[in-house]
């Protein structure tokens, strides 16, 4: 926290109190730095030039000494990073026809990459993304994020007493920690709640499909420094963060579960600043319609409660989406700078649209909102924004400036040569596992099977040995009661006796052959002479 506070104090080399947007037939448009952290919206359809006036508010922004964070979802906002000899003839004519000349520079950039292949790795740990936004990650049902709140709730209870197996810091942590909750399911449920191993089992299966996705190198340490989106230059320019996002929003939830939780650290993490002359970061994100689709109640009111205050410490947020529509009510409210480009009104659903995209300009007796945000063309936009007063100025349709840096994605090689270059982000290199969770779990559970074959083990051995016991007793009381027949005098039959058993005996042979012969109705066979 004192380096995050320590990050926050004022740049003098840099007193711009606006930027410069574009041209509208009113003049100059542009933007109030101190109204900046009142939040925004770019919206538009597919080709409209969202991406170009993105890039011209990132760059006049870190000119203006404020740093910006954005994820780059097609690749081609890397240009920021670089510039080019000759604009191209677009730029030079629309920079000639609003009177605002190019002057080409190369915005300072770092790269980063959740999966560490076109930035430097982005990691942040289970316990820190929290039991709701991993919910969100996993796709998970009612039913599973009840068995993941407490799975939390355990692994907290465990961190307070001082018990390292609380530390979730990846995947392998809380694959772990969800096996011992199976395994030990109705004494937990006795304090938690209950636990069925269905939930436990699809939770795995979700984890483990998280792992082939690629996203285990989201989830561990070293974890990524809020202080890095806040470090100031010595030149008094803000850096724009880039994060490579190509891949990355290819699993929506986990794209937006990131963005969620970095806005979640920047809220709880950074100190209160007030009304400053700017802020110290824009956050701008862009595909935002990904962060609502789907998402549960409980989670749009956690994104309205950091876009309502998170304003006071410093930070604007700026969505990029398609449609206005795409973003909810209660957070469209807190969005204070608009920039609004072509809508198409072909359905039903689009029109509704333009006609919510018109009701929230401040109107302009010169423009005719409806009518003309379905006649804007590429590279213009309706823009009104917060003036020094906090009041949104009227509607104009501007002409966005073209950008200083290049337009569209540098080279890999390019690239290559500044991740190098830049060797605060170096640090995040290098993966560290420590001990946490996965091993102090999986070290227990092999000593407990350890004791219990050694159970097992000394049971057989005392199994055998009764039986062995038991074995040599019946010999000795046979081979007793032998010795005893063949000693005892009394056990000797006399001639008579003999005589007298055999008499007995033959009788016994007559009578049960006149039986059978009597119930099968054999003749009696005649004896030979």
């Amino acid at each position: 926290m004192g380096q995050v506070a320590a990050n926050m104090k004022e740049s003098p080399k840099n007193m711009a109190t606006s930027i410069d947007i574009g041209a509208s037939p009113e003049g100059v448009q542009s933007l109030a730095l101190k109204r900046a952290n009142r939040h925004g919206l770019i919206a538009g359809a597919t080709g409209t030039g969202k991406t170009v006036t993105l890039q011209v508010l990132a760059e006049q922004f870190a000119a203006a000494g404020v740093n910006v964070f954005a994820a780059d979802i097609k690749g081609d906002f890397s240009g920021c990073a670089s510039t080019d000899t000759e604009p191209p003839g677009w730029a030079a004519a629309r920079a000639a026809e609003i009177n605002m000349p190019i002057t080409p520079t190369a915005a300072p950039v770092t790269f980063w990459d959740v999966y560490g292949e076109l930035g430097h790795p982005v990691r942040t740990t289970v316990t820190e993304m929290g039991p709701v936004l991993m919910g969100r990650v996993l796709e998970a049902t009612d039913a599973q994020e009840g068995a993941l709140t407490i799975a939390f709730r355990l692994a907290d209870d465990w961190i307070k007493a001082g018990k390292n197996e609380g530390l979730l810091l990846d995947l392998n942590d809380l694959r772990a920690l969800l096996t011992y909750l199976s395994e030990n399911a109705e004494d937990i449920g006795k304090k938690y709640g209950l636990v069925t191993p269905q939930s436990i089992s699809a939770l795995q299966r979700k984890v483990l499909q998280l792992e082939m996705d690629g996203a285990d190198r989201f989830f561990g340490e070293p974890a990524f420094k809020l202080e890095e989106l806040l470090k100031p230059r010595e030149d008094g320019k803000g850096t724009i963060h880039v994060l490579a996002s190509e891949r990355l929003v290819q699993s929506p939830r986990l794209y937006s579960a990131f963005l969620l939780w970095l806005m979640s650290e920047l809220w709880e993490e950074l100190p209160e600043v007030g009304d400053a002359d700017k802020p110290k970061l824009v956050f701008f994100f862009d595909e935002a319609h990904l962060l609502f689709r789907d998402a549960p109640k409980e989670l749009v009111n956690k994104v309205e409660q950091v876009v309502r205050l998170i304003r006071s410490k410093g930070v604007g947020i700026y969505f990029v989406t398609q449609s206005p529509t795409d973003i909810p009510e209660l957070i469209l409210s807190q969005l204070g700078n608009r920039f609004q480009h072509a809508l198409r009104a072909y359905t039903p659903t689009d029109q509704k649209a333009v006609r919510a995209a018109a009701q929230s300009f401040r109107a302009n007796e010169n423009v005719d909102v409806a009518k003309e945000i379905q006649e804007l063309g590429v590279g213009e936009a309706l823009v009104s924004t917060l003036d020094e007063k906090g009041a949104p100025t009227p509607v104009a349709r501007t002409k966005i400036r073209p950008p200083n840096s290049h337009v569209g994605p540098i080279l890999l090689a390019e690239r290559q040569t500044m991740m190098r270059a830049n060797t605060a982000g170096r640090v995040y290199e290098k993966a560290v596992d420590r001990e946490s969770a996965h091993e102090i779990l999986s070290r227990r559970a092999e000593q407990l099977a350890r004791e219990e074959a050694k159970e097992e083990e000394r049971e057989a051995r005392e199994k055998e040995a009764n039986k062995s016991a038991r074995s040599r007793s019946t010999d000795s009381r046979s081979s007793g009661g032998t010795t005893r027949s063949r000693s005892s005098g009394g056990s000797r039959t006399s001639p008579v006796e003999r005589q007298t058993g055999r008499v007995a005996s033959g009788m016994m042979n007559t009578l049960v052959r006149e039986i059978m012969r009597g119930i099968l109705g054999t003749p009696t066979r005649r004896r030979r002479r």
